[in-house]
C-alpha cells in the first residue's frame, strides 16, 4: 500500500475540497485536488488517481448540460486536441523525474493564478476562439498528461470567451471527459494507474461528488470574487509548500 491511513484521510480531504470548487464553478477539482496529492505521495500517483473522478464525475456534468454545448465543430477540434495532448503528456509523466514534475506543477499553477490576477476582463472572440481551440486542446491535454492540471490552458481560454455558465460547464465536462478516457487507457498501458490507484481514485470520486453540492451552495452565498480569492490563495499556499520541499529539504 502506498498510503497510510492518515495520508488516505489526507488525500480524501483534497479532493474534497477539490470537489468545492467543482460544486462551485463547474470545473477545477484537480487544481486543488492534484498538488495535494502530490505534497502527500508524488506526482504519478496523483495524477493517477485523479484520472478516475475526472472522467467519472465529468461524463455524468457533461450529460447533464448536453443541451447547453458549444456548436459540434468547436466542441470536436477542443476535445480532440485535449486527447491528443493527454497521450503525449503522460509520456513525459512516466519518463520525467518526480521532482522535475512537482517543479512544473508549481510554476504552471503559480502561472495560472498570476494571469487570473493580471487578466480578469480579459475576452477573446468566438470566432478567433474557434481558430484556437484545437491547440488549447493540445496544450491542456498536455498539462494534464504531464502534472494532472490543464486548467493553466483549458480553463483559461475557455474563460476568456466570456460564455453562460451551462455552456461553460457543458463544454469543459466533454473535454475533461475525451481527455481522461485517453488519459486513463495510457496510464494503464504504462503502468501507473494500478489496481489500488484506482480503487482510491474511486473513493477520490464519492469524496468529489459528496463535496460538490456544498460548494454549489458556497458559490450562491459567497461572492464569486470572495472565493476566487480563497481558492487562489490556497494554490499560491500549496504550490510554494511544494518549492519549499523541493529546493529546501
Amino acid at each position: 500500500m502506498e498510503l497510510d491511513i492518515l495520508t488516505l484521510a489526507g488525500a480524501l480531504v483534497a479532493c474534497a475540497m477539490g470537489g468545492l470548487l467543482k460544486g462551485a464553478t463547474g470545473a477545477g477539482a484537480p487544481i486543488i485536488g492534484v498538488p495535494v496529492l502530490a505534497a502527500l505521495v508524488d506526482v504519478q500517483f496523483a495524477v493517477s488517481v485523479f484520472v478516475v473522478p475526472n472522467l467519472l464525475t465529468n461524463f455524468w456534468q457533461g450529460w447533464q448540460t448536453r443541451k447547453h454545448l458549444l456548436p459540434w465543430p468547436f466542441v470536436l477540434l477542443f476535445s480532440a486536441g485535449g486527447g491528443i495532448g493527454a497521450v503525449i503528456g503522460t509520456y513525459f509523466l512516466a519518463g520525467l523525474p518526480s521532482e522535475a514534475l512537482l517543479v512544473i506543477m508549481s510554476v504552471v499553477v503559480l502561472g495560472y493564478v498570476l494571469f487570473r490576477l493580471l487578466k480578469p476582463d480579459w475576452v477573446l472572440p468566438y470566432q478567433t476562439g474557434v481558430w484556437l481551440a484545437g491547440p488549447a486542446g493540445l496544450l491542456g491535454g498536455t498539462l494534464q498528461g504531464a502534472i494532472g492540471i490543464s486548467a493553466p490552458a483549458s480553463l483559461s481560454f475557455l474563460n476568456a470567451l466570456k460564455l453562460p455558465r451551462l455552456s461553460f460547464i457543458g463544454t469543459i465536462s466533454i473535454f475533461f471527459t475525451v481527455m481522461s478516457a485517453f488519459q486513463f487507457e495510457r496510464l494503464v498501458e504504462v503502468g501507473l494507474l494500478t489496481g489500488e490507484r484506482f480503487l482510491v481514485g474511486l473513493g477520490a470520486t464519492m469524496a468529489i461528488l459528496a463535496a460538490m453540492p456544498l460548494g454549489a451552495m458556497l458559490a450562491r452565498k459567497v461572492a464569486r470574487e470572495t472565493f476566487d480569492r480563497i481558492i487562489l490563495g490556497l494554490l499560491v499556499l500549496i504550490s510554494a509548500k511544494i518549492l519549499a520541499e523541493v529546493f529546501l529539504l
